[in-house]
């Protein structure tokens, strides 16, 4: 990957706020076009180097560029290619929807007509034409965060950085919102995606960061991760129970692993470490004339990574030392 392919590059990121060091040295390189997840604990530091990426807040130490152009050097430039949906909503809840997005386009330079034209779109992208002249106060909670979303795509940004875009929703706008980004991915945008959700992430990113304690203490695709905390699990259910002495005995000789029976009669669980053995197994069940009910892979899953590698991550009492208020307050209404 040349960099001009890299939509992120974050080197040695550091954030202290009095004696806290809130970001120790985080380091990021995200790929255009894709989404990038970054999962961690409440006050991990995933805000603060959002905030830092996005020019909101100075690194005390470290570099950030999108697409090569230095966040502190090139603040107005940076400004220029992200779009920001932070934690909070940053529309104004007396406007209507209509009203709330043409104040942002205004502000971004557009005609009154181009304005007009492009909240008109993103309405019904976002499926809010039915309610553009409703004021917001109106709005359900997860009406106002895909306006939230579409305020952030005005400029039509070729990155989007999104906060935790997806906190107390309900599961289906939950879902409409993943379909959103993946229509943004698809059409040539990249997204980094901080979540506490380990299934969005595992549907959505390409790439996940796993940040705990301000450092990035795991980086990979999501089969990556879930591979460097445990191997794969074959899920054997066999129609008979007497069946289960003898298929424990095939499995120990074909794939050199011992079987665990589960508490469900005539269920067997074995790790797969070569899958290219499953293949002579179900041949060597059949010569032996067992016969199987199920027959499943399961992968660890990322609750499993997240639980492996942070462990019980921040204490609840702990998390105001690790990300600053003023930070966590400056993304509330920010739309860069």
């Amino acid at each position: 990957m040349t960099q001009s392919t890299y939509a992120v590059e974050a080197e040695g990121l550091v954030k202290s706020f009095g004696a806290n060091r809130a970001v120790d040295g985080v380091d990021l390189v995200v790929g255009a076009g894709t989404v990038y997840g970054v999962l961690g604990p409440n006050g991990a530091g995933k805000t603060t180097t959002i905030s830092m990426l996005t020019t909101l807040l100075r690194p005390d130490a470290g570099t950030g560029r999108i697409f090569g152009h230095d966040v502190v050097r090139e603040p107005q430039i940076v400004r220029q290619l992200i779009g920001l949906t932070g934690q909070f909503a940053s529309v104004d809840e007396k406007l209507s929807a209509t009203e709330n997005l043409m104040i942002f386009a205004r502000l971004l330079g557009l005609s009154r007509a181009d304005a007009k034209k492009r909240s008109t779109d993103l309405l019904e992208e976002f499926a809010l034409a039915d309610a553009a002249t409703r004021p917001l106060e109106k709005f359900s909670g997860g009406m106002r965060r895909r306006l939230d979303l579409a305020a952030s795509l005005i400029a039509q940004p070729p990155l989007i950085f999104l906060d935790e875009p997806t906190t107390g929703l309900d599961p289906r706008t939950r879902g409409q919102m993943w379909d959103t980004i993946r229509r943004l991915v698809s059409s040539g945008s990249t997204v980094v995606l901080t979540t506490q959700y380990l299934d969005e992430a595992d549907q959505l990113a390409d790439r996940i960061a796993v940040i705990d304690r301000g450092k990035v203490v795991a980086e990979g695709t999501a089969l990556e991760l879930k591979a460097s905390v445990g191997q794969a699990s074959l899920i054997l259910r066999l129609h008979d129970n007497a069946d289960v002495p003898l298929a424990r005995e095939v499995i120990a000789r074909e794939l050199g692993v011992e079987a665990v029976v589960s508490p469900e009669a005539a269920r067997l669980t074995a790790p797969m470490s070569d899958p290219d053995r499953v293949t002579d197994l179900l041949i060597a069940f059949r010569a032996e004339g067992l016969h199987l009910a199920e027959f499943s892979v399961q992968q660890p899953t990322l609750d499993e990574v997240f639980l492996a590698i942070t462990g019980e991550g921040v204490p609840a009492g702990d998390a105001a030392a690790h990300e600053n208020p003023a930070a966590t307050s400056s993304l509330e209404g920010a739309t860069a």
